[in-house]
């Protein structure tokens, strides 16, 4: 029997944004054209404030961020060695490179003098204070694509704000590279977003491609731990093309992406061989290959469709491992096996006495996320609503993922799509994955946590500015109209946003308020001490200079921490042994060398060592060699005790097989002044911190 029924439509609901129907404009009563006409300039108005607010937002978090730096350290007002050193540990390595471009005779050997605008520590800091308001911007729309309220994205950024201390650390660690790299990543995310949008018009589609290349590119130039980042986001998109919740070519085009920016990168850092072994680019690849050796993936019942997928996934993590073996062994790449042995004993495969996986291994910031993160995250009601929201959607995501397998033909899998898409659109889907698994990442390590929680915000604010989400929710308790959906979805952000402001304005004004000031004498004298800073020699007529040597060498080679050496390259401009770029095995090899001067070895060792990196002076900290910040088995002595098989100092247990050391510890017995010291060491400078002997050159 013949019946008629509502032509279905084939555009959903976004169509009135992209692609406006020409058929309403042609009504004689003309009462759809002026319906049409008012709509449209309602969504002209609604995206200017929302642009407005956005870009407000942004600038007010970065002169947020740079109040607390200026009210934290008196920046304005301490000397320029006070600055650099303030830059600590690696930051100050970055930082040094910068200096060293500005200080270039030439713009041949450097950059465009800056100084007449802008002192050049304050283009620096200012410039990352400015990325700082592309990510909340990026952060704002985001959320926004993903509701279709500017209200989601400004929640989103309140959450930032608010939970500051969870989800930045830019106003004290400026120069990191994840500081110049997450902005990127951000804005990344949000194009991938509008990009899985459906029914994008084929220019915007190509433009959206090139905007996430260009932030794929940025974002893998200025941060070494890109690979294994865009490698999570690469097993979200994988996982979602699996089950049938992304648009297949999109996915491809993402892999291609993600493969070609590494590539320029690598040619761009002189052909850097640790992004060719990366796993991602082994990853991408394997993926599209197995793509292309697997048929009508896509196609059969649910077993047999389940059946496809297992082989598809062992096939692709086969080829993954083959081709980043040979990668590897053809290039002869051990750049990063540290992060391999560190990640084969934190999840308990096999204990390891590897001096720098260890190194890792005790560092708090690699640990797992601790507890209290989530009381304040709570704080906010952030965390709570992510909760909720995470739930939702992970139900969600398993019926539609259940019904897309379930599909037996072509057309019935095009109508359970059309279906689903009402609860778990193709963007929605790919950000549910994606905090998700950067989720786990973060429970994981510590460190990482900056890249989920900026996440939590975007994800929380969504659901709880989602029509869909709304939707779902009454008529599951069977409440559902359209009216009561919109009266919820914009009475819940505000009164959320009504909360936020009442509980953390007057913290966050307290905060502005309190003001502190650098203070590290000791580091100071030593730095000046190497460089003699307290009579800068340009300063004075070259007829005089000679009166006022430095007390070391410009030539002079240091060794050290390398914590400590990286302000030593910054503040004085000296030769290193070793500095906190960890990504190359001879400098590893190199810096586990070095540090032997805080075990148990005899001082010709030691010497020797020191010798053949070709060092004059070498500098001892008291707060490493006499370490509490670490419990027993974590303290750098005791790292480098037990890779020489040497029993730790202090009560506790020992490996059996560790043996008691012949001599004492280097660091210690050099202070007594011993003739089997004095031989090849002086002591040149001494403060309560530091010691600094100067080596003999022993013929």
């Amino acid at each position: 029997m013949t019946t008629i029924r509502q032509r279905r439509v084939e555009k959903g609901t976004e169509v009135a944004e992209d692609q406006p129907s020409e058929e309403k404009n042609v009504k004689p009563d003309g009462k759809i054209l002026s319906d049409h006409t008012g709509g449209k300039l309602w969504n002209i108005l609604s995206v200017t404030v929302g642009g407005i607010v956005a870009i407000s937002l942004g600038l007010l978090t970065s002169v947020y961020v740079a109040t607390l730096h200026e009210n934290d350290l008196w920046f304005s007002n301490i000397k320029e060695v006070e600055r650099e050193i303030s830059f600590r540990t690696e930051c100050g390595l970055y930082y040094s490179y910068y200096k060293q471009m500005i200080q270039a005779a030439s713009i041949q050997q450097g950059i465009v003098n800056c100084k007449q605008y802008l002192e050049p520590v304050y283009f620096y800091i200012y410039t990352l204070f400015g990325l700082q308001a592309v990510y909340v911007i990026a952060l704002y729309v985001t959320s926004w694509l993903l509701s279709g309220t500017w209200l989601s994205g400004l929640l989103a950024a309140c959450w930032y704000v608010t939970n500051r201390i969870d989800t930045t650390r830019v106003e004290f660690t400026i120069p990191l590279r994840e500081n110049w790299a997450l902005p990127f990543f951000a804005v990344q995310i949000a194009a991938i977003t509008y990009l899985l949008r459906t029914h994008l018009q084929p220019v915007r589609e190509r433009w959206t491609l090139t905007a996430v290349f260009i932030a794929t590119f940025l974002f893998s130039l200025t941060w070494q731990f890109n690979q294994f980042m865009m490698l999570i986001q690469a097993l979200a998109l994988f996982i979602l093309d699996c089950f049938d919740m992304l648009p297949t070519a999109k996915v491809t085009w993402l892999y291609i992406i993600q493969i070609s920016g590494l590539l320029l990168v690598c040619v761009l850092q002189f052909f850097n061989s640790m992004i060719l072994g990366s796993l991602l680019i082994s990853f991408n690849a394997s993926v599209l290959i197995a793509r292309t050796i697997q048929k009508n993936l896509k196609k059969g019942s649910l077993l047999n469709r389940l059946g496809k997928l297992i082989l598809h996934v062992l096939l692709v993590l086969c080829l993954t491992l083959l081709i980043n073996k040979f990668i590897k062994k053809i290039l002869n790449l051990e750049s990063d096996e540290h992060i391999f042995k560190f990640l084969k004993a934190k999840f308990g495969f096999g204990a390891t006495r590897d001096f720098d996986a260890n190194l890792y291994l005790c560092e708090e910031a690699f640990g797992l996320l601790p507890l209290n993160t989530f009381s304040r995250l709570s704080d906010t009601l952030l965390f709570y609503v992510y909760v909720f929201v995470l739930f939702l959607m992970t139900v969600a995501a398993v019926i539609v993922a259940f019904r897309n397998l379930s599909g037996s033909n072509q057309v019935q899998f095009m109508e359970k799509m059309e279906e689903c898409t009402i609860t778990l659109k193709p963007d929605a889907a790919y950000n549910l994955m994606h905090t998700v698994l950067f989720g786990c990442l973060a429970l994981s390590t510590m460190r990482m946590k900056y890249l989920w929680t900026s996440h939590m915000c975007v994800f929380a604010s969504f659901g709880l500015c989602s029509t869909e989400v709304w939707k779902l929710i009454l008529k599951c308790i069977h409440l559902y109209t359209s009216q009561r959906t919109h009266v919820i979805k914009y009475s819940i952000p505000i009164i959320t946003l009504l909360y936020i402001s009442y509980k953390f304005w007057p913290g966050i004004m307290d905060e502005l308020s309190e003001l502190r000031e650098f203070y590290d004498p000791d580091t100071v004298e030593l730095m000046n001490w190497i460089n003699n800073a307290e009579m800068p020699l340009q300063r004075l007529p070259q007829t005089y200079q000679h009166l006022f040597r430095s007390n070391t060498p410009n030539t002079a080679v240091f060794a050290g921490s390398m914590q400590l050496l990286a302000g030593v390259k910054l503040c004085t401009g000296r030769t290193l042994t070793n500095h906190p770029h960890y990504e190359d095995k001879n400098l590893r090899e190199r810096t586990k060398q070095i540090y032997q001067i805080y075990a148990k070895r005899s001082p010709e060792d030691v010497y020797r060592i020191l010798r053949s990196f070709g060092t004059d002076y070498v500098i001892l900290e008291d707060s490493i060699c006499y370490e509490r910040r670490h419990s027993r088995g974590c303290r750098l002595r005791d790292l480098l005790d037990v890779a020489n098989g040497h029993i730790m100092d202090g009560l506790g247990e020992n490996e059996p097989d560790l043996k008691p050391s012949l001599y004492p510890r280097f660091c210690e017995e050099i202070k007594k002044n011993l003739p089997s010291y004095t031989i090849h060491f002086t002591r040149v400078f001494q403060n309560k911190t530091f010691h600094v002997y100067k080596l003999a050159k022993h013929k």
